[in-house]
């Protein structure tokens, strides 16, 4: 496994502000945990089939701070998990 950089998260992510890139890789995710977090993100859940595992982890991690209010008031900016 690899660490993430800038240029992945945008690559899969497309265009998202900077702080929340510097977030995600505050995080070290997987490209296997970003990939389930942007599926969430994108209401792609029934991708975990019939089990309907809870996101959990760092993919849960990744997940916030995607769907995160872009209007600074949420914590996920400055508070690193």
């Amino acid at each position: 496994m690899s660490t993430l950089g800038p240029d992945d998260i945008r690559r899969l992510c497309g265009d998202i502000p900077d702080w929340k890139i510097m977030n995600i890789m505050a995080r070290d995710p997987t490209i296997e945990e970003l990939e389930v977090a942007l599926a969430w993100a994108a209401g792609e859940s029934d991708i975990m089939g019939k089990e309907r595992h809870p996101l959990s982890g760092k993919a849960a991690e990744v997940y916030d701070i995607l769907v995160a209010d872009e209007d600074g008031n949420d914590e996920q900016r400055t508070t690193p998990r």
